[in-house]
């Protein structure tokens, strides 16, 4: 049995232009996967999750286990630690470790530096750090047991295996099989740029060129990952942040009719959320409260979706130009 570790980096796959999630989709198709271990975060949003179900790989799960108590314990120890000085002197060190690690997972990415050498050794010494100032166990969230068990559970498989990159140099010594991919002849192709498009569009930044933005949108045709009722409402999005609800609310309808079971599962909680925002800032309440009751028929929508839906039922939504949502 062998495996080849993925390295995954969660919700910031959604800032890196040349490490999204459909850079992971290009990779697994140039690695000839067609399928995936999961070894990942459990969170339902994850943008994995979308993206590789509307890509056509398929993901296995069964390799990890219910790890919530360890999240439970550590919030206590944290809880505790606050209470005295050499316990805040602690979080203090741990906090200054995760700081300085986040800031290399936010600077700008590719496959060949996520799988450096160098970054894997700022993740081990990231590790390191906590387990220093925390110790290991509640503190570092049982990480020893939980990678212990999760390299049994790898050991018994053959092929790709989507793992968090920081995982990867406590699980790598454990697995003696496994391999980390050689990207060194794989270039980002259209799938990364397009979703890399439109992340930045769901995302503004101060500095964002929105004309230019809404132009590119308005000329993409889409692809299964990132189809053309997302660039639609991507777009409405950027309408809406500057004001122009009719702009924004014939986006979203147009995007919501072309939702189709073959989009990527979180697209129609968040359309029809925003449509019935837009709806609700139009005045037209009733029909707003109608699409916020679709959202939660729904079988899968993003919590930030169900969360806009729940709000706006209890209370019509009013438009904020401070406000993006």
């Amino acid at each position: 049995m062998s495996v080849t570790l993925l390295p995954d980096l969660g919700d910031l796959l959604r800032l890196h232009p040349q490490y999204n999630a459909g850079t992971i989709v290009e990779l697994l198709r140039f690695l000839g996967a067609r399928e995936v271990w999961w070894a990942s975060s459990d969170d339902p949003d994850h943008p994995l999750r979308d993206a590789l179900p509307a890509a056509g790989i398929a993901i296995r799960d069964g390799v990890m286990t219910d790890w919530a108590w360890a999240d439970a314990e550590h919030a206590q120890l944290i809880e505790f630690l606050n209470q005295y000085p050499q316990g805040r002197e602690r979080l203090r060190d741990a906090g200054q470790a995760e700081r300085e690690f986040a800031a290399l997972l936010t600077s700008p990415m590719t496959a060949p530096q996520v799988l450096s050498p160098a970054t894997l050794a700022a993740a081990g010494a990231y590790h390191d750090r906590l387990r220093a100032a925390l110790d290991e166990g509640p503190g570092t969230r049982w990480r020893a047991r939980r990678l212990a068990e999760l390299a049994t559970a790898l050991g018994d498989v053959d092929g790709v295996a989507v793992v968090p990159l920081d995982d990867l140099p406590g699980l790598l010594p454990l697995l003696p099989g496994a391999a980390l991919p050689d990207v060194s002849a794989f270039v980002p192709g259209e799938v990364s740029r397009l979703r890399a498009l439109a992340d930045r569009a769901w995302s503004l930044g101060e500095d964002d060129d929105l004309n230019a933005l809404l132009a590119v949108l308005a000329r993409e045709t889409g692809d299964r990952v990132t189809p053309r009722a997302e660039l639609d409402a991507a777009a409405a999005s950027i309408y809406l942040a500057v004001g122009d609800l009719n702009a924004a609310r014939e986006l979203l309808e147009r995007a919501a009719h072309g939702l189709t079971d073959d989009v990527p599962r979180s697209l129609a909680g968040l359309t029809l959320a925003r449509l019935g925002q837009v709806r609700d800032a139009l005045g037209d309440r009733e029909l707003a409260q109608r699409t916020y009751r679709a959202v939660l028929a729904l079988s899968y929508a993003p919590q930030v979706a169900r969360d806009a839906a729940d709000a706006g039922l209890r209370e019509a939504f009013a438009l904020d130009l401070g406000e993006s949502s």
